[in-house]
């Protein structure tokens, strides 16, 4: 415990799933957290939970597809607790029926672009304007994006986030800022649960078994959430720019 105390995390799409269950054990281990979502209603819920153990939470309404929204989303963070020690990229939506490259619509890989990939560039530059030495960024990327199972607009995003994390590393180095990517594989969440097995295409469905054991269990929000806590304190101070895989060895 207090592996996070007098830290202050910001944790993008702090409302459900991996997001919340990251925000709920950071403030646990002492973190002030700032949680942001689209929806402040269901973000209020979630800092509702945190306040009744005595944690220090503060949500914010965010659209991270927005860079004014992004560079809001940090100044709330100092302006209420003064500084920005951790970041934590978890925002990001998924393809309706896991279309490959040559079925992805246009328009779609354009809204998970924004989101995936552009909102979280905007966070880490809006971040870096006012993070030290010792701080930490993590990405939520997914396996994903690190095997190509899925669909070819979300693996494109998350691929890039995989990238990006290299870049950042290799840039911040010198000063003492880390940058690490954790790639969940199947993780039950409300987002997985809502897609519909009607509109996923069966041929890429077909391919992703041939790379994924699916007798192997899923990961739960919570273990997602357990890596991420690790990354963010000081207990893992010498990694940066490191790609790790989290599902329980499924896509061995």
């Amino acid at each position: 415990m207090n592996r996070l105390k007098g830290k202050t995390a910001i944790i993008t799409g702090g409302n459900s799933g991996v997001g919340a269950a990251t925000a709920l054990l950071f403030a646990k281990e002492g973190a002030n957290v700032v949680i942001s979502a689209r929806r402040k209603n269901v973000l209020d819920e979630v800092a509702e939970s945190i306040k009744g153990f005595g944690g220090s939470v503060l949500a914010v309404a965010t659209d991270i597809s927005k860079d004014e929204d992004c560079k809001a989303l940090v100044k709330a963070a100092i302006d209420t607790f003064g500084g920005v020690d951790i970041l934590v990229n978890n925002a990001g939506i998924l393809d309706t029926g896991l279309a490959p490259i040559d079925r992805f619509d246009d328009a779609e890989l354009q809204k998970i672009i924004s989101v995936n990939q552009t909102g979280t560039m905007q966070c880490i530059r809006a971040a870096l304007e006012v993070m030290k030495e010792g701080a930490s960024i993590v990405n939520v990327a997914s396996v994903a994006g690190y095997n190509g199972g899925g669909g070819a607009a979300y693996v494109s995003t998350k691929a890039a986030l995989i990238g990006l994390t290299k870049h950042t590393a290799l840039l911040l180095a010198d000063k003492g800022i880390r940058c690490n990517v954790i790639c969940p594989g199947t993780i039950l969440t409300p987002m997985t649960a809502g897609m519909k097995p009607e509109a996923l295409d069966m041929r890429m469905m077909g391919a992703m078994r041939k790379h994924n054991d699916l007798t192997i269990r899923p990961c739960k929000a919570e273990d997602v959430a357990n890596v991420l806590a690790f990354f963010a304190s000081d207990e893992s101070k010498a990694l940066t720019g490191q790609v790790i895989v989290s599902d329980f060895g499924a896509s061995l």
